[in-house]
């Protein structure tokens, strides 16, 4: 019998939009190793498998996966750059590159894993929609998600919920939270670091988890 986390990652790599990358079995014929997409199933079964064992106390949930970041690495809020962050924030477990090429870096998840750092509960982070949502013709591009397409995904995000269990929520952005809101689950709202909301953003996890200047 198969585990929550395998049946969970089974799911989750069954989802199949248009202009919807998929980065756990969609393989990037510019960027990606040959085995591109199990590398980053692998990461977050290792990933998942640690938050349970770990007890992870908090959840931080976004909109979905950039192009240069979860659609390369298969997690959310972490690019290449931060891979090694992730894994010491999950008791070093193993995770791998899953391109070719020199590492590639994300401003939002260069802010993020600043604060992460300084965060001594152990988060597992995530998206509202779990995959990457890029304009027609052009996949190296980030736009939100559709209605539609979020809710072919609802079970995918109910399944993170039940594995995980966490005691907190946070929503980083109003469009996380709204979503959050819309299924009934109450979270903390804060404020995405993106388009000049930074430093709200970092003074918001600081009083939320008591960290000083």
């Amino acid at each position: 019998m198969k585990s929550k986390i395998d049946s969970f990652i089974d799911h989750l790599a069954a989802a199949n939009m248009e202009n919807v990358f998929n980065p756990y079995v969609d393989k990037c014929d510019i960027h990606d190793l040959a085995d591109g997409p199990q590398r980053r199933r692998i990461n977050l079964r290792n990933a998942l498998k640690s938050a349970v064992e770990n007890n992870t106390e908090s959840v931080w949930i976004a909109r979905d996966l950039g192009y240069r970041g979860g659609r390369r690495t298969g997690l959310a809020l972490t690019d290449e750059a931060h891979l090694s962050n992730f894994s010491a924030l999950h008791k070093n477990i193993k995770l791998q590159k899953a391109t070719k090429g020199p590492v590639v870096a994300e401003r939002t998840a260069t802010v993020i894993w600043n604060m992460l750092d300084r965060v001594s509960d152990s988060v597992f982070p995530w998206n509202i929609f779990p995959l990457h949502p890029h304009l027609p013709n052009d996949p190296m591009s980030n736009r939100c998600h559709t209605s539609k397409e979020l809710k072919a995904c609802d079970h995918i995000f109910n399944e993170m919920l039940d594995i995980i269990r966490p005691n907190r929520v946070f929503a980083i952005g109003s469009n996380a939270h709204a979503s959050l809101e819309k299924k009934g689950i109450r979270g903390l709202c804060v404020r995405h670091p993106s388009y000049g909301g930074q430093n709200i953003f970092i003074d918001q996890i600081e009083r939320a988890y008591g960290i000083e200047k």
